[in-house]
Order: C-alpha cells, then structure tokens, then sequence
C-alpha cells in the first residue's frame, strides 16, 4: 500500500494542474502584475494578453483558469514548489532555455529605449554618461551587465539601476530619477499610449527575443496540452483578435 500510495503521489506531481476544484481541473498561471500589456490589474480584475489567451485555454479544456499574480524574483520557486503551472507572461526564453519546458515561441518581441518626449537622448549612442533603469532579471539587465551580449553598450553608461518592475522603472523616468529604460516594446508602447506626450522610443533596439511559456522543467505532458490549445488559437485567429484588444501588433505574433 505504501508503495501504491508513492505511485499515485508521483503521478498526481506529474499532472501539473491535476487538482481540482469543484470537479474542475485548476491551470494555475504565474504572472507579473505590473506587465502591460501581457498581464496587469485593471480594478479589481487581472487582465492582459496573456492572461486572456490562458482564459482561452481553459476555456476550451474545460479547466478553472486561477491567475496567480507573483513575484518576479521568486517566479522559480513558485514554480518548483507546485504554486503555479507554469509562467506565462510576456516571458522570455533568451538566456534561459535549459532552466524550463517551454512552449514553442508565440511572440516576437524586441528591447527598447524609453525615454522622455524632450530628451535629447536619440540613439543608443547618446546613452553613454546617462543613467538607465532596467527590470530586475529580465534578459536585457543581464545583456547589459558585465559579461553579457551587449556589455559594450552597457559599460558606456554612468550606471544602470535594477528595479523590481517597469512600473517603478517608468516612474523614475518620469520624475528624472533616471534618463532612460530599456525595456520591452510591448510594455513601453503601453505605456506611451497611457502617458500620451510624455514618453519617446529610440529607433535603434537593444536587442531581440521571443516570449513562450514556461513550465516547470521535465513537465512535458502539461506542456503539450497546453501547446496544443495555443496553436489552435493561432490558427483560427483567436490570438490575433485578442493582441488587437491589447495593441500588439500583428508582425508581433509568430506562432502561425
């Protein structure tokens, strides 16, 4: 019996969303709330592009979609321990493909540099002496810091300040607490269209990457339910309907 009971423990363990709530299956997704437009607080309400296309999922396995709003700095022990399903909110997977199950790529999306409609600032150059604000443990922080593709472009910079999310970050650019933000193209044109007048991007990107979803790693299974859904999104449009809800671009969406 004992044995049995380590059996059954273990595949429960494997089935990722496997308890239920009310007869129906939970999918718990890990998200960032301060991430427009891919996941944020609207009221009382957790929306975003993300967020919806995890309802969507839900909605046609027939799971209780719960979105569970996280710590970024503490997304892998959510993860690890079970509290979520996975993360899936505007998640990159450059320079951290060995440390999860991802789902194949479904956005395409390219950091930027924000900075204020009055800056002089106009091209990656023009940072060089200027204080840049990052999000804490985004692939662009670790590209610009000591070691990474774009270190070159980061030692230019009179410092580059860590901030727990872009919402802080926007912020302190708009008080003058920093002179730029490279961040990513989704959440800067969000937040130009809140703050009309107030913000620019630099043409020039700092660098490109791709969003997927990710799941904690060997859970393949979940993985492939879920991917599953997803391309079918893709492909009867349901994802194009809902990116035009939240102003993403259509060149942005790559899953086909």
């Amino acid at each position: 019996m004992k044995k049995l009971f380590i059996v059954l423990a273990a595949v429960a363990a494997l089935a990722g969303c496997g308890e239920k709530d009310g007869g129906l299956r939970k999918f718990v997704v890990g998200f960032d709330a301060d991430f427009p437009p891919y996941g944020f607080k609207d009221g009382a309400e957790y929306k975003g592009f993300d967020l919806d296309l995890a309802r969507e999922v839900c909605a046609r396995k027939g799971w209780k979609f719960i979105a569970n709003p996280i710590n970024w700095d503490a997304k892998d022990f959510e993860l690890d321990s079970g509290s979520i399903d996975c993360i899936w909110n505007g998640f990159t997977m450059q320079g951290r493909e060995n440390g999860y199950t991802w789902s194949v790529p479904y956005v395409d999306n390219s950091q930027v540099v924000l900075v204020k409609a009055d800056s002089p600032i106009a091209s990656l150059a023009d940072l060089a002496g200027k204080i840049v604000g990052v999000q804490t443990d985004t692939p662009v922080q670790k590209a610009l810091c000591q070691g990474g593709d774009k270190a070159e472009l980061g030692a230019t910079f009179k410092e580059l300040v860590v901030m727990p999310n872009y919402n802080q970050a926007v912020n302190e650019l708009n008080m003058g607490g920093v002179e730029a933000v490279a961040m990513d193209v989704g959440v800067a044109k969000r937040k130009m269209a809140d703050l009309p007048g107030k913000f620019k991007l630099l043409d020039e990107i700092v660098m490109t990457e791709t969003y997927g979803i990710g799941f904690k790693k060997g859970n393949v299974a979940l993985k492939d339910e879920v991917e599953a859904v997803l391309k079918e999104l893709a492909q009867d449009g349901t994802m194009a309907r809902i990116a035009a809800q939240y102003g993403i671009e259509p060149r942005a969406l790559i899953l086909k």
